[in-house]
């Protein structure tokens, strides 16, 4: 697999691998988690109140490589500032397994902070690799394999997850994670004599451009503080709330830095710059409705979805705690009546919590009150995308391979073009699993899930990695880090979206039409992309040779 790729490549893949491992194990049951009754170790949180932490958390964590980025091209260099997050995230999920409210914001800051060090800097990192020119034409493969690595971590963790979880508790999954990413920093300071030679930081000194640049960017940092105020403190709410506006707000002043880059720019960087800012912008709803994975779909998976096993299969799964127990007594007797809609006069909260049974067709119910079934936990559902992405990379990558040979391989551009259209068209078998389920009256199959996320990752194939391709390949070479914080910044103003968005899930009746917005939102982005196609081909004809 790493054969005609650079020496450092399998140590970053590791390395990215067990990072993945903890961020995609802590963020599979965070919501999970926060929804959880006190008394079984959670913080009982509503639906809307998880969600839109959630997206709030996946937000800021996704916004920090701007400044990260920005830190790792002046002065800290790359291979410093990876370390430096990496030791900053261990941090944050070990001590996310103290059930403490105040502990889990210190531990989410940390995790935020850190990633910023760590995210833009080793996708920078790697695409330097890849600027000897014996590596140059391997970009997109290297990009695809780094990404398969970022799956496998995310396909291993939901099962160590699970067996945490239930064996020792909340906080023994949360350590789990803790300790996945310090094997990550461990892999990467064994490799770092392979990448040295492209930690290779700007010039300390400045010329009149630059120098307004950093000003600028003072001044943004300040303006984004200044404008999350107003957005927090303005009389009325605009989007969803006070937290979601005064977020939006903060990201103005930085949607702002990077037009004043494009502006003050030289004639030479302005095209790819542009190019770049118009990728960015066309990504967001993309990370808007893929990352409801952890929200949405997540819902789906434990309120909808048919968990049950069979005693024939549970019983060598209960020896590895991937499953877990309902009672039927104790579920029969918490409204069993009630279904998972908002019932008109009622609160929320009686219809919400752990209720197994009460979508669950009569004839299907246990004979007896004492009966016990089995239901894999929920979270495992997250690994059905990185499983795909794992089964799909080697395809995608030699179809992309057999496309080249006879002249036709998309450009970078186009591979993202047809990443947001494939990825509309995962949003019709969710539509299709409301329908079969009479809109959540009954449970429906695990592989109405299995089927939307094996389109999706088609979709995120062609797009997530290209992204990061495009980024290297077109980046000035004096603003690579911080045009790298510009695709995480479109990252996380997509994943603070995907948090209102799955926020809004129980005013929805028909949840179809939850769905249906999905494949609005990303068959605009595939329509406006198209339209700019030739232009945007144009500039990478031009700057990539």
């Amino acid at each position: 697999m790493f054969k005609n790729h650079p020496k450092g490549l399998p140590f970053l893949f590791f390395t990215e691998m067990w990072e993945r491992f903890g961020y995609y194990l802590m963020i599979g049951i965070f919501t999970l988690y926060l929804k959880e009754t006190v008394d079984k170790g959670g913080f009982d949180m509503t639906e809307a109140d998880a969600s839109n932490l959630y997206g709030t958390f996946i937000a800021l964590v996704f916004l920090t490589p701007f400044i990260g980025g920005i830190l790792a091209d002046k002065w800290l260099g790359y291979m410093k500032s990876i370390v430096i997050g990496g030791v900053m995230m261990g941090v944050g999920y070990i001590g996310m397994s103290v059930h403490n409210l105040s502990a889990l914001y210190i531990s989410m800051t940390l995790v935020i902070l850190g990633n910023g060090f760590f995210k833009p800097n080793i996708s920078t990192i790697l695409g330097r690799l890849y600027n000897d020119e014996s590596y140059k034409n391997q970009k997109d493969s290297g990009y695809n394999i780094f990404y398969m690595g970022i799956n496998i971590g995310a396909f291993i963790c939901n099962f160590v997850a699970a067996v945490m979880r239930i064996k020792f508790g909340w906080g023994g999954a949360f350590i789990s994670a803790g300790v996945g990413m310090f094997i990550g920093i461990a892999i990467f300071l064994i490799g770092m004599n392979h990448y040295k030679a492209a930690d290779i930081k700007a010039p300390s000194g400045m010329n009149k451009e630059e120098k307004q640049m950093w000003l600028v960017f003072g001044g943004v940092i300040l303006g984004a503080i200044l404008f999350a105020f107003i957005g927090y403190n303005i009389p009325i709410t605009l989007v969803k709330d006070k937290v979601t506006d005064a977020f939006l707000f903060a990201c103005l002043p930085v949607m702002g830095y990077y037009v004043n880059l494009y502006l003050s720019s030289s004639p030479q960087e302005k095209r790819p710059i542009a190019a770049l800012l118009v990728i960015f912008a066309v990504t967001i709803p993309f990370w808007a409705v893929f990352k409801q994975n952890g929200s949405a779909l997540n819902t789906w998976a434990d309120r909808y979805t048919d968990r049950q096993v069979s005693e024939e299969i549970a019983g060598p799964l209960k020896a590895v705690d991937f499953l877990s127990t309902v009672s039927y007594k104790e579920d029969s007797v918490k409204n069993l009546d009630h279904q998972f809609r908002p019932i008109p006069g009622e609160p929320k909260k009686i219809w919400g919590k752990d209720l197994y049974f009460k979508n669950l067709p009569k004839d299907k119910h246990p004979s007896s009150p004492e009966a016990k079934i089995s239901v894999w936990a929920p979270n495992l559902s997250q690994s059905i995308n990185p499983g795909w992405v794992i089964l799909l990379t080697p395809l995608v990558v030699g179809f992309f391979a057999f496309l080249k040979k006879r002249g036709k391989e998309p450009t970078t551009p186009g591979k993202i073009a047809w990443g947001l259209l494939i990825s509309a068209v995962s949003g019709f078998c969710m539509v299709g699993a409301v329908y079969v389920s009479s809109n959540g009256l009954e449970k429906s199959s695990v592989l109405w899930l299995v089927a939307t996320y094996g389109i999706i990752t088609i979709g995120e194939l062609c797009l997530s990695p290209m992204g990061l391709s495009l980024v290297s390949k077109l980046s000035p070479p004096r603003i690579a880090g911080i045009m790298m914080g510009g695709w995480f910044l479109s990252t996380s103003i997509g994943n603070k979206l995907s948090g209102v968005l799955a926020s809004m899930w129980d005013s929805y009746e028909d949840k179809s039409h939850f769905f249906y917005l999905n494949i609005i939102l990303l068959g605009l982005a595939a329509i406006l992309m198209l339209a700019l196609i030739r232009w945007l081909n144009a500039i990478f004809k031009e700057y990539v040779k």
